[in-house]
This record gives structure tokens, C-alpha cells and sequence, in this order.
């Protein structure tokens, strides 16, 4: 029996939930300091060069492997090559890619549940109901375990209803919601004292940084990994694209939505920070260094909304629940990776496929929970540090090295005639086969080191 498969109805559809998956909760909460502790406007000019000689190449690689197989991870890349070695190690690479994609949601849905958690929380202590508000921010095995079931039950709801009808729809309503919410936050928070020097810190260049070594790292990682690459979700949303979209472009706008929000993101927590600074709220580590991170969003930031009375009791819930939205565009499209594989290879219907991969997922995040300090770090640690980018490098390898040109030119062909002329066919092969593997592996070995 044939499956049929979704497909976006609509350009900006697709742009909309592909920025959503790339645009998750490190954008908001790690970029910013990253790029005040690295020299401000420097290591942002350097991100934004990097992220389109870098990110959009490996980005390329996934939407053109999906757009052109029309399949999940597993069955696109064992498609790709002639020789049996080559398809089975597409395979055992496809696998890899889901598996680590079910492991980064395994955390990430946990971490997800914390903000819904805290969104929550500050209505209800508004509204009296202290205990309640109380156990949705303590750090308890029965809280952090029902918060995330709770994501995980929001997450299987939206991709139950398949590409059209849930992802497309549920994009499209959620991306210009958190980009409002953004905009509207950080308008605010400029108006308070200490603001402008957090804008200071995130704007003004120190360019005794720009060449050294910590900056460019730092920059090339954030450029990768903030485009959501090398676990399949690009991929299996590429597979999902109409063939009479020009993918290179679409790609582009995608790469510019996130970056975007990466960046629209450093004139909220800067100022904030700093803002929270000027009220006494502690915001440097030991160190010297601006706090990130987990830290930044579940210390300083309600420690600075605390100061506010009132108005801090909305801006956290504006806040929290714009991180919550942030988490859960990510995640389904973390989701889509096992359930189209479902799908596809055991014909299983959609909803059997994403209860059986949406509990699976939520059975191993309870063991995490439940065995928080023994795994949630080394879960973490194996999925995005060592896996995403060694996967990321072997998806540039199928691209550059194993899919034949005749058969990538055909793909461009589709809806660019004079494909074979433009600027992306002289520059985007040598890129993919080369340059990107190399810078990649370069991220891969300081990670270890």
C-alpha cells in the first residue's frame, strides 16, 4: 500500500515552520550573552558571514536531499548512492539521524516543560493560588516529569495532524505570534534604566577580538547549530517542499528568518540583563563572565521580574510563554524525523506512528527525569556535541561527494532552467564537498578538546 505523503500548500507556509525548527530555545537564551562575551557587534558580523558561507551550504544539503527524494531521512539517503556499502552506511547515517533527533527531544522536552511551567505560574500567584504557582517553579521529579509530558502531549497534537493541517497550520499561527511577542518585549525593556548599556555591550564592536580564535569558534558553532542541521529535520521538511519551488531561494529566506530572530533576540536579554544589573539583580558569574543559559532564564530573569511588581508579573508570562512557543516549533519538527520514518517504512497510519514514536520518546525523557543528574547532561552531551555535527558532516559528504551532479543539476533544473549559469551551482558544490565538512569537523574537534 502506497502512503501518501503532505506537502506544504504554501511558500511562506514552509518558511514559517522551517525557521520554526531552526529557531529553538539556544536562539534566545544563548546567543545573546554569546555574543556580548565575544566582542559584541564583532562576533555578530563575524556570525552573520559565517552563517551564510557555513550554515546555508549545510542547510542546502538537507532541503535539496529531501526535496529531491521526497522521503525520511533513512529512506533519502540510502536512495542516494549506487553501491550496496554506500546504502547501507545511508542507512546506518539516516538511523543516526533519527535516533539523535528522539534523544535531543528527549531533553528538550523536559527543558520545554520548565517554561510552560513558569508561564504558568506567575497568573496563578497573581491570582492567589500560591501552592499551585510554588510547585510549577519547584525543580521536583513529580513537576519536571508532568510539565514534560505535558510539551510532549502539545507536541504529538500539532504533528498528529500531519504537514498541512498541523505543521503548516500551527507554524503559521505561532512564528508571527513569538516574533510579535519578541518585538513588543524588547520595545519594553529598552525604555528601563540600564538598557542601553546592555544595547552597548550586544552593539558596540571590540575589535581586539575579532581575529581570535575563541570569537571565530564560537561564532562558526552558533552559525551551525542555530539552523537545526545534521539530525534530519531540514531534511524530512525539504521532502515535503513542492518540486515547483526554487529551493535555494526558499533556503535563503529561511536562513534570514532565523538569523533574524537570533539576533532580534540580543535587544531583549541584553537590556534586560543589564537592566536587572542596575536593580541589583546579580548577572556576572565568578568568573566575570554574563551568566547564560539555564542559569539567565530560571535565575536572573525572574529575579529581575520579581523587582516589578505588577508589570513583572506579565512581562514573565509574555516572556515564558514566548520561550514555550520557541521550544515547541522546534519540536515537532523533531518529532516529524522518527514519525515520517514510521510511516513510510511500516505503512503504519500517522496517528499510530506518532502515538508509538511521541511515547517512546516520552517512556526514555521520564528516565531522564527520574535519573536527572546521572543522564540529563550526557544525554545532551552525546546528541549535540558529538552526534549533530558528525552527522551534519556525513549529509555533506552524501551531498557533495556521493549524490551524482547529473541528478543534483536535474533537481535545481526543476524550476530554474539556467540553473547550470547562477551563481549557487559555481559556488554551492565546491562548498558542500569541501569547505563545510572541514569547518564543521574543525567545531567537532574543538568541542572534544
Amino acid at each position: 500500500m502506497a502512503v501518501t505523503r503532505g506537502e506544504f500548500q504554501s511558500r511562506v507556509g514552509f518558511i514559517l515552520a522551517a525557521a520554526g525548527s531552526a529557531v529553538g530555545l539556544g536562539n534566545i537564551w544563548g546567543f545573546p550573552t554569546q555574543a556580548a562575551s565575544n566582542g559584541g557587534a564583532a562576533f555578530l558580523i563575524t556570525y552573520l558571514i559565517l552563517a551564510f558561507v557555513l550554515a546555508y551550504p549545510a542547510l542546502m544539503a538537507e532541503l535539496l536531499i529531501g526535496r529531491h527524494t521526497h522521503r525520511n531521512m533513512v529512506q533519502a539517503l540510502e536512495s542516494l548512492p549506487d553501491a550496496r556499502p554506500l546504502k547501507l552506511a545511508g542507512k546506518l547515517t539516516g538511523l543516526a539521524g533519527l535516533l539523535t533527533a528522539s534523544l535531543i527531544l528527549s531533553f528538550y522536552a523536559i527543558v520545554a516543560g520548565w517554561m510552560l511551567g513558569f508561564s504558568a505560574s506567575y497568573p496563578l500567584g497573581a491570582a492567589g493560588l500560591m501552592e499551585a504557582s510554588e510547585w510549577l517553579v519547584a525543580f521536583t521529579p513529580s513537576r519536571n516529569l508532568f510539565l514534560m509530558l505535558g510539551f510532549m502531549g502539545l507536541t504529538m497534537a500539532v504533528v498528529l495532524g500531519g504537514v498541512e493541517n498541523g505543521i503548516e497550520r500551527w507554524s503559521r499561527r505561532l512564528m508571527p505570534l513569538l516574533i510579535a511577542t519578541l518585538i513588543a518585549l524588547a520595545a519594553y525593556v529598552l525604555t528601563l534604566d540600564g538598557a542601553l548599556i546592555g544595547l552597548q555591550a550586544y552593539l558596540l564592536p571590540d575589535l581586539g577580538k575579532v581575529l581570535s580564535g575563541d570569537l571565530l569558534l564560537d561564532a562558526l558553532g552558533s552559525a551551525f547549530f542555530s539552523l537545526s542541521l545534521g539530525v534530519g529535520t531540514m531534511l524530512i521538511y525539504g521532502s515535503y517542499l513542492s518540486d515547483q519551488e526554487n529551493v535555494p531561494r526558499v533556503g535563503a529566506q529561511v536562513a534570514l528568518v532565523d538569523v533574524g530572530i537570533a539576533v532580534l533576540a540580543g535587544f531583549l536579554i541584553l537590556p534586560a540583563m543589564y537592566v536587572a544589573d542596575a536593580r541589583g539583580v546579580a548577572i556576572f558569574s565568578e568568573s566575570g563572565g554574563l551568566l547564560s543559559e539555564d542559569t539567565l532564564i530560571f535565575s536572573v530573569l525572574p529575579a529581575l521580574f520579581e523587582t516589578m511588581n505588577t508589570t513583572g508579573v506579565w512581562l514573565a508570562t509574555a516572556f515564558f510563554l514566548l520561550m514555550s512557543i520557541a521550544a515547541l516549533t522546534s519540536s515537532i519538527s523533531m518529532l516529524e524525523v522518527p514519525v515520517a520514518y514510521l510511516i513510510e517504512q511500516f505503512e503504519l497510519s500517522r496517528r499510530r506512528a506518532t502515538l508509538l514514536a511521541g511515547v517512546g520518546i516520552a517512556l526514555f525523557s521520564a528516565l531522564v527525569v527520574l535519573n536527572f543528574d546521572a543522564l540529563f547532561g550526557l544525554v545532551i552531551t552525546i546528541s549535540t556535541r558529538y552526534s549533530q555535527p558528525i552527522l551534519g558532516i556525513a549529509v555533506c559528504v552524501f551531498a557533495g561527494w556521493i549524490w551524482h551532479r547529473d541528478a543534483l543539476l536535474r533537481e535545481l533544473n526543476k524550476n530554474d532552467t539556467n540553473a547550470v549559469n547562477g551563481l549557487f551551482w559555481r559556488i554551492w558544490p565546491f562548498y558542500v564537498k569541501y569547505f563545510c565538512p572541514a569547518i564543521i569537523g574543525i567545531i567537532v574537534i574543538q568541542s572534544i578538546l
